[in-house]
């Protein structure tokens, strides 16, 4: 079947926005198509520095004629009612009809419609334009004198399809056959036929049209250049995503640097790198640390191997690592103690105050928190938290603020030497801001976790005081990253305290809890699960993620699911009593009302699992709880077989529904087992 061949050519996209134009164009494609009644047999979409790219196959000539039966009046319907049924079907005379009869409704017409399919170009030629016109750029300009907007400027527009222009024009634009490769490389614009002629005339032309090609050619270019020298090339995924969409056909150079520069933090010389420069950074495996060199990534070809390409970026990076050189040397000038003050000077938010106020109420939080984690000196924490935030202040940060926390570590070790207390501190300004993200490590020394704690829960009260929590549709102020860094902090970590009493107000223990059921979920725990278990009201994070294990793993027994049965069913019975007096079962077990061997069973197996789960859970040995109450399927299947709970004497009904009370009230320690699915 046909093929359609669809290129927009432009000046450079940015590079960050071409992988998700072409996720757009697909599915604009996609759902225009489908709406004009055709059905691809397939679709890829590309992108590359100067163009968007769309092949379909499987499309199609023309669309399948459209059959309709539009019902119209009845037979004898006044005659102003049948002329206007015969314009709306377009008929002209009432002969063209058919009359269809209905037992209740008796002789009506019926109108048989064709719309005639369309011949794909013409559906083309309309579907296109539109996509042009309104294309979810993030960002667009109009330019000369025309009003269609685009990411830069659109200069040629190529859809052919069977081989054939589909003759539209937009703002101007006329749609062609032409395309041209590489701006510098390329050998003027050439003809296309079809996609295969299309890529392998841009590929002679010096473009290589497929993204992750692209990404492959320049990660093993790299990797080969380092090989022959002895190094290794630091990995960077989201910097090769960026740099494959600068350049039509890569070219990989390795540059050197002055070995000087090395003696500055390695994370300023990755991020002067990397942001400013779009370079990658090489490692001396011999050292471990990094290497006076660095990978280019060009989109010309050099005849002299890349050699004035390499000393021209070299001298531009030198300008660059002085910078940092500068700020480096004028930021350890001050101690972070001395930057302090400043932070007043910073606007935190409007309705909670400075940095600085910031700061002062996490140095209070921090020292109630440490003796939970474990800091033996608390002061040392609460010194930790009144340093946390000082090098926001210093012009390393500023320059980049992605190094806040890694800068105040360094600047710390400088002035306060190698003691262990100040390592202590200095790593604790580092990590106070971690993780920052689902990969990120937590913080593990005690002061840390104070500090990081202390910091995330500040930034959450606050912002839940003032109103200003997470919607659908928006988090600026991440706090469910907060929260998350909160609940990994402390399962990770084991921290035990009663999360309401830092938490409280506002609905902030709440949302905390969901964030934990969530991220729960997305480790595998079913849905109704998290449902039992987070039925018992709890606020130690701890104990809540023990309390779930353990009823996830009880319930991939077999007593365990056996159980659920036979939990709810008692469940139902005592509802449905409650409804009927509308008041809740109660009631004492009297031993000597226990006519049946299986009720009697029952209630000697429910005081022995409530001693074994009462010594259990003060150990919170969940494990063991659980296999207690699993320990009750036998007599509860027993009882559930051979007694009848509404026994005509109301003395032994009342006991017998005290009885499934006592069955309830024991499950219920540990979970709420009607929430279970299929419970």
């Amino acid at each position: 079947m046909p093929q359609f061949l669809l290129e927009l050519f432009s000046e450079e996209i940015p590079a960050r926005m071409q992988k998700r134009a072409a996720e757009d164009l697909k599915k604009l494609l996609m759902d225009a198509l489908s709406k004009a009644g055709f059905l691809p047999g397939g679709m890829e979409t590309f992108s590359a520095p100067r163009r968007l790219v769309a092949v379909v196959e499987g499309l199609p000539e023309r669309t399948a004629d459209v059959r309709e039966e539009r019902k119209g009046p009845k037979v004898d319907a006044p005659a102003q009612a049948i002329e206007g049924f015969l314009r709306g079907a377009g008929l002209t005379d009432i002969a063209q009809a058919r009359v269809v009869s209905d037992p209740k409704k008796g002789d009506f017409y019926v109108a048989d419609l064709v719309k005639p399919g369309r011949a794909t170009p013409d559906a083309l030629a309309e579907i296109v334009p539109d996509i042009i016109r309104n294309f979810p750029w993030p960002k667009s300009m109009r330019w000369g004198e025309g009003t269609l907007r685009w990411v830069r400027p659109l200069h040629r527009i190529l859809a052919v399809f069977d081989g054939e222009i589909v003759p539209f024009d937009v703002d101007g634009i006329a749609a062609s056959n032409i395309s041209e490769g590489h701006r510098f490389h390329g050998t003027g614009t050439f003809e296309v036929k079809d996609f295969e002629d299309y890529e392998a005339k841009l590929s002679a032309a010096h473009v290589v049209l497929d993204r992750d090609q692209r990404k492959a050619q320049i990660k093993a270019d790299a990797q080969t250049l380092c090989q022959a020298r002895n190094l290794e090339l630091i990995d960077d995924e989201g910097l090769l995503e960026e740099v494959c969409g600068l350049v039509d056909e890569p070219h990989v150079i390795m540059g050197d640097m002055d070995p000087s520069f090395l003696d500055l933090p390695p994370e300023v010389i990755r991020l002067t790198l990397r942001v400013n420069q779009k370079y990658f950074v090489v490692r001396d495996p011999k050292t471990g640390g990094l290497a006076p060199h660095f990978i280019i990534v060009s989109n010309v070809k050099a005849t002299d191997g890349g050699k004035k390409i390499a000393l021209g970026n070299a001298r531009v990076l030198a300008a660059r690592l002085n910078d940092a050189r500068y700020f480096w040397d004028l930021d350890r000038k001050a101690s972070l103690e001395s930057r302090v003050p400043k932070l007043d000077t910073l606007v935190f938010h409007e309705k909670l105050g400075s940095v600085g106020d910031k700061v002062r109420r996490i140095v209070a939080l921090a020292g109630e928190i440490a003796r939970l984690v474990g800091v033996e000196d608390v002061a040392a924490a609460r010194h930790a938290a009144l340093l946390a935030k000082a090098d926001l202040t210093t012009e390393m940060v500023g320059e980049f603020p992605e190094l806040q926390g890694v800068m105040g570590r360094y600047y710390q070790l400088q002035r306060g030497g190698s003691a262990a207390s100040n390592q202590i501190i200095a790593d604790a300004i580092r990590d106070h801001y971690k993780p920052v993200g689902p990969s990120d490590h937590v913080p593990s020394e005690p002061v840390a976790m104070a500090v990081a704690l202390a910091d995330k829960l500040d930034t959450l009260t606050g912002f839940f005081a003032i109103g200003e929590k997470p919607t659908g549709s928006g988090d600026p102020y991440a706090l469910r990253r907060a929260a998350l860094g909160v609940i990994r902090i402390v399962r990770e970590g084991g921290v035990r305290f009663a999360l309401a009493e830092k938490a409280a107000g506002n609905g902030l223990l709440d949302f905390i809890l969901e964030r934990l059921r969530v991220s729960l979920r997305d480790e595998g725990f079913a849905p109704d699960v998290l449902e039992a278990a987070f039925a018992i009201p709890d606020d130690d994070i701890v104990r809540i993620v023990a309390r779930v294990t353990a009823l996830a793993k009880v319930l991939k027994t077999e007593d365990g699911a056996n159980l659920v049965a036979g939990l709810k069913r008692g469940a139902n019975i005592l509802r449905a009593e409650e409804k009927k007096d509308g008041a809740a079962a109660q009631g004492i077990v009297s031993d000597a009302l226990l006519a049946e061997p299986a009720e009697q069973g029952l209630n000697q197996a429910l005081v022995a699992a409530e001693s074994q789960m009462d010594q259990a859970l003060a150990t919170e040995a969940f494990d063991t709880a659980m296999a207690a109450l699993a320990g009750l399927r036998g007599p509860v299947d027993r009882f559930f077989d051979t007694v009848l709970v509404n026994d005509a004497d109301p003395a032994i009904r009342q006991n017998r529904l005290a009885l499934l009370v006592k069955l309830r009230a024991v499950s219920e320690r540990v979970a709420d087992f009607s929430k279970l699915a299929g419970a």
